[in-house]
């Protein structure tokens, strides 16, 4: 076999001491005259020097087989990355400031343009080198452009992209090409276009029958399975690699406090040659995400890295198997990666990143943002209906696997983000979603983010928060819930729950939350949702577990006694400003005045508070007046809880914010109470129940005053971007695989520099 580029090359394969192939061995293709290289090392290496020095290479000069033919272990997390760009500052400071005399940056990217012409035919044909340095120009390139994009505007970094050879011969002619766009859709086409290999995809074809039987005639043992895992390495490494470069190309917005609105890179995505890519990327984006493909456990190497003498580790492949892989791994040669970290996907992971940022790209002036219109008009592969040609952008995909990888990944932010973002802008899936018979399987990985509220931030307790409020804008949803019947719920610790329904269950938590909220953040719109998400489903409540009943009323009992005392506080303010005792105070209207303007700052704010608190009592007593209204005989658990905690809304009879709501509920309490007046003393909590279910159905429906059904529909804020590019990015910058930015660098948000 002959191989491009490697004539020059000299190969040696040692079974380092044993001859079956199914141990380690060594097989190295070292450089002629190579040196030995580490991160420290780097600035002095000869190559990266001449990359960045002040005479220009051509895309035909041989110094590039020598520059991309590398292979070392590179940095896998924030630490090391952070070494690696510390190590490689002086190599591209010297490149920004030289390369619009030399166009070094321009000749690399053209040689990795020229590398990925055939790369597709490369890696169905095992064409190793080929791929190899495809991949290590990507790398190069990759670290050079994080580092143009933090410290230059997109104009500048246009104009490094627009250098033209004055003299000399060029495979690409002497027109100045657009490179940035030229690189940007190659990119694209290696994540649509590029297979992930596996064993069982190229054991039929003759590349592979002749390397299998070289291997055996010098080894025995079995090589197919080895051998394709190394192959499926670089194809899943440079799939990987290129995902990587589009979120760094992207990453200009990190550097601007404002949301861009109109950017270069976001141009070139949604118009021209990008854009006719716009369904695959997404599809694939989503696709990678679904699979969760691991990254090759580093066992399953064939090749490994020598450890022993001077050089760079050159050739096929140790380019496949020793270094190759850990540039995004979690540990490969020469380190150990945790059991954790060797469990996850790192392309799934930066897939998904990737598609957030797609998806929330500002629209351009002329067109909406088209990553997002695919995201929305997506539907299942079992959907026959015709697409709409109003929207070119749209794609089948299979719903069963993407709702199972929904429910599987909720512990990350992106992973509920997009669940987020597909349930309130995707309507097919959405009304998968609602008609999914294990509907169960999503909301308890939901409601454990809300019960671990402590642990989560704040932006993905809202998301999660958000989700349960769309789901309960749906009817069959909101009695659906009641009728799934849970066993053993272990992470609720606050009580043993042997068996409960999944509804009392989301009762439970949403609950918990608007009291930890009510303590920690006291945070407006977070009450708000988990109020408006029980209030959708009051009027379905159904069987209410006891517990959540107790609660329901116990948080009733908490706004109370938060009531009393800010109304106090509000009362010994507005004395102090009468300046008097013994003056006589206004009525409850008072406190609903809008003109407060003559208070202090803080008898204002007493006046805003008791409001507040006002407002959610209210949306409490219609939350149980919706429940008593429309389900009182499917809910003795809570009539129980309201006559036990009768004397809690005595005081709000004749408010005048509450006097019509109380109306119903003061009725049902004083019907019941006379039940078990009549039936004597010392009754047992069954007896009551008892006593209960018989008087629901006895109760004239018509004595409870009817009013208008409690439904709530979420709504985006006008420009969501304000909120949701910062929340993406600062994910990215926080979970992003193998990527470092500067703290101090970063100016859309706001965050700890240590």
């Amino acid at each position: 076999m002959v191989t491009e580029g490697i004539e020059d090359m000299q190969i040696s394969c040692v079974a380092n001491g044993n001859e079956n192939l199914e141990g380690p061995f060594i097989c190295q293709i070292k450089k002629m005259g190579a040196n030995s290289s580490s991160i420290s090392e780097l600035p002095e290496n000869e190559y990266l020097q001449k990359l960045s020095g002040s005479e220009p290479i051509s895309e035909n000069d041989p110094f590039w087989n020598q520059l991309l033919s590398f292979s070392f272990t590179t940095p896998t997390n924030s630490a090391d990355l952070k070494l690696l760009e510390e190590a490689t500052i002086s190599v591209c400071k010297s490149l920004v400031e030289k390369n619009p005399r030399t166009g070094n940056l321009g000749s690399l990217i053209k040689v990795f343009l020229s590398r990925t012409k055939e790369l597709k035919i490369s890696a169905e044909c095992q064409n190793h080198l080929f791929i190899w340095q495809a991949h290590n120009a990507l790398f190069i390139i990759c670290c050079l452009l994080k580092v143009f994009i933090s410290r230059m505007s997109e104009e500048e970094l246009q104009l490094h992209f627009t250098y033209e050879e004055k003299a000399g011969p060029s495979s690409y002619g002497t027109e100045c090409e657009d490179l940035i766009e030229e690189l940007l859709c190659c990119l694209i086409q290696l994540i649509v276009e590029i297979p992930l290999l596996y064993p069982c995809q190229h054991t039929d074809s003759n590349w592979w029958k002749w390397l299998c039987s070289w291997y055996r005639g010098r080894y025995s043992g079995g090589v197919t399975s080895a051998l394709g895992y190394a192959v499926r390495d670089i194809t899943y490494s440079i799939s990987l690699e290129a995902v990587t470069t589009l979120i760094v190309f992207l990453s200009c917005q990190l550097f601007h406090k404002e949301i861009l609105r109109e950017s270069i890179i976001h141009r070139y995505l949604m118009h021209g040659r990008c854009l006719p890519y716009t369904s695959r990327l997404v599809k694939t984006l989503l696709y990678n995400f679904i699979r969760q493909e691991r990254s090759p456990p580093p066992g399953t190497h064939v090749f490994q890295q020598q450890t022993d003498g001077g050089g760079l580790l050159y050739g096929i492949a140790s380019g496949v198997a020793t270094g190759l892989w850990t540039v995004f791994t979690l540990g490969g040669v020469g380190s150990k990666a945790s059991a954790q970290l060797e469990q996850c996907s790192p392309l799934a992971s930066q897939s998904l990143l990737l598609l957030l940022v797609l998806a929330n790209l500002t629209d351009a002036p002329d067109i909406p943002n088209p990553y997002r219109q695919a995201i929305m008009s997506f539907k299942n592969t079992q959907d026959n209906t015709a697409f709409s040609s109003s929207n070119p952008h749209a794609f089948q995909i299979n719903f069963n696997s993407l709702y199972t990888a929904l429910c599987e990944q909720q512990k990350s932010d992106q992973a509920t983000l997009l669940l987020y973002m597909l349930l309130h802008q995707n309507s097919n899936m959405r009304t998968y979603v609602l008609a999914r018979t294990d509907i169960e399987n999503l909301v308890l990985p939901i409601l454990e983010i809300l019960y671990h509220v402590e642990e989560r931030n704040s932006h993905h307790v809202y998301m999660a928060l958000i989700i349960l409020l769309i789901l309960t804008e749906d009817d069959g949803f909101n009695r659906s819930i009641h009728e799934v019947i849970l066993k053993n719920i272990t992470w609720y610790a606050e009580r043993v729950l042997t068996e409960i329904s999944l509804g009392s269950l989301l009762i439970l938590v949403v609950i918990r939350t608007i009291q930890y909220n009510m303590t920690r953040t006291r945070d407006k719109y977070l009450h708000t949702n988990c109020l408006a998400a029980l209030a959708n489903m009051s009027a379905q409540f159904r069987s209410l577990h006891q517990y959540a009943a107790q609660r329901i009323i116990s948080l009733f009992s908490l706004l109370s006694k938060k009531h009393n005392k800010v109304l106090e506080q509000a009362t010994q303010s507005l004395r102090g400003s009468l300046g008097s005792n013994d003056s006589p105070l206004p009525d409850y209207h008072f406190w609903e005045m809008s003109d407060c303007l003559h208070f202090s700052e803080t008898k204002l704010r007493h006046a805003q508070d008791l409001n507040v608190i006002e407002e959610v009592i209210r949306m409490m007593l219609e939350i149980i007046n919706s429940c008593l209204t429309n389900s009182l005989h499917h809910n003795p658990n809570l009539v129980y809880a309201l006559l036990y905690k009768r004397d809690l809304f005595e005081q709000f009879r004749t408010h005048p914010s509450f006097q019509d709501i109380m109306q119903n509920i003061d009725l049902v309490i004083s019907f019941f109470s006379s039940r078990l007046e009549q039936a004597g003393a010392e009754l047992s909590v069954e007896r009551v129940l008892e006593i209960i279910k018989q008087g629901a159905v006895a109760l004239p429906k018509d004595r409870l005053r009817k009013f208008p059904e409690l439904k709530f529909k979420y709504v985006e804020e006008e420009q969501p971007e304000e909120f949701f590019i910062p929340y993406v990015w600062s994910l990215v910058y926080n979970s992003a695989v193998a990527l470092y930015w500067n703290p101090r660098d970063i100016q859309l948000f706001t965050m700890d520099s240590g």
